[in-house]
């Protein structure tokens, strides 16, 4: 417990009751921790984690632990660790080396005390281990079989060390599982972007034009979400293929430059830099508010916020209001970090059952695997993603039918 570098370990219980809370509503994970406990797979396993400290991701880290691996953890963002949970992880045996609202150099030290337990797997959510592991951290890398990533920015990254043949060691892209992003993605980010702003702001949401930047899944799920909750809404995009899918799901599409003349709230999802900055800001209503859910705070641009301002005031918790040379104000929340952890509690527990459930079958994919796998970027078999929709269905309530034999030689299946 001294090992651990967090806020306040009186916070346990508190910690611990929220991750029981959400230990009831993870069916799928608590299937494969039933089975890999049983079989103690990951003892003598070191796994460290980079991620959004918060109830489901510390159950899916005593999951681990259950199951034999000696686990830590610290966070993937400076604003998304709860300290309760960091608290109840340490008082369960977990080492733990994070605090809510740590700085940059904190950050950081963090990611690199954890490196210094030399794991065998590593799970990522956004690239910054695996980052830190090329070079800066080389010599953790002794006995490091492979990892696996949970973000869609963090793919991105991965994708460019493999692109530049600089990747040296095998990862699993979980974020490109469908049970993965099709569910987390689209629902998760949907819901728990919304559920930050509202719960944030205490305003509502019908009525006014909601712009959403960005139209892959996560794009789509916060446009859906925001439409059933009474918004018009309005997407920009550059990909035209994502542009007129937005149009025939209903929405209006235009660039920016216009959207920004008619928002009332904007919501970015694109995972990419400069996406609201100074023109759009000067264009924008009175009383605008943006909120980012992209992993990174490059899509809305603070820094152009801070520079024109004439002056800046924290509004309520969460939301920062910037007066513009125009006399206008501009709210931003969370700092532009992710809105829906870092002024929210993250994704529903019931989305994160299907990610976590497929992050559990990668590190024990890799330790079945991993010494056998060049380093690329991988995805993992169909049949998991089929094995964990299939638990899900189960535990829900549901039944599906099945191909005949006959069905299954039509198709070419037999």
């Amino acid at each position: 417990m001294s090992e651990s570098m967090i806020r306040d370990i009186s916070l346990a219980d508190e910690g611990l009751q929220r991750i029981s809370w959400v230990e009831k509503f993870m069916p799928a994970l608590n299937t494969l921790r039933e089975e890999f406990v049983k079989e103690q797979i990951f003892k003598g396993k070191t796994i460290v984690m980079s991620i959004h400290l918060e109830a489901k991701t510390a159950y899916l880290a005593l999951t681990l632990k259950a199951a034999g691996a000696n686990v830590i953890c610290t966070g993937s963002n400076p604003l998304s660790t709860q300290d309760p949970i960091a608290a109840g992880l340490v008082k369960s045996g977990i080492t733990v080396y994070a605090w809510h609202a740590c700085t940059e150099e904190e950050y950081f030290m963090f990611l690199n005390k954890a490196l210094d337990h030399m794991p065998d797997i590593i799970i990522d959510d956004g690239g910054d281990l695996v980052h830190l592991l090329h070079p800066t951290k080389k010599g953790c890398r002794k006995n490091l079989i492979g990892g696996s990533e949970e973000h869609t920015t963090g793919v991105y990254r991965l994708k460019i060390l493999e692109k530049e043949n600089k990747l040296e060691f095998p990862m699993i892209a979980v974020n490109d599982s469908y049970c993965k992003y099709l569910f987390d993605n689209r629902y998760g980010t949907g819901q728990s972007a919304w559920d930050g702003i509202i719960r944030s702001t205490n305003l509502t949401v019908t009525g006014k034009t909601a712009v959403i930047a960005g139209y892959g899944w996560c794009g789509k799920g916060c446009a859906m979400r925001a439409k059933g909750l009474g918004a018009h809404v309005i997407v920009t995009e550059v990909d035209p293929i994502k542009a007129i899918e937005a149009v025939m799901d209903g929405f209006e599409v235009m660039p920016m430059a216009e959207a920004a003349k008619h928002g009332d709230i904007f919501l970015t999802v694109t995972g990419d830099i400069d996406i609201i900055t100074e023109p759009h800001f000067l264009a924008m209503k009175d009383g605008a508010i943006c909120a980012n859910a992209g992993h990174f705070d490059c899509e809305v641009s603070r820094k152009d916020l801070e520079r024109i301002a004439v002056s800046h005031y924290e509004a309520r918790k969460n939301i920062e209001g910037y007066v513009l040379p125009n006399g206008k104000t501009v709210f931003l929340m969370a700092e532009g970090r992710l809105v829906n952890l870092a002024a929210g509690d993250g994704h529903p527990a019931e989305i994160m059952d299907l990610s976590f459930a497929m992050q559990t079958l990668a590190a024990r994919y890799l330790l079945q695997h991993g010494k056998d796998m060049k380093p690329a970027v991988y995805t993992l078999p169909h049949e998991l993603d089929t094995k964990i929709a299939s638990i899900k269905l189960a535990a829900m309530g549901y039944q599906i039918d099945t191909l005949t034999e006959a069905q299954k030689k039509y198709l070419g299946l037999d």
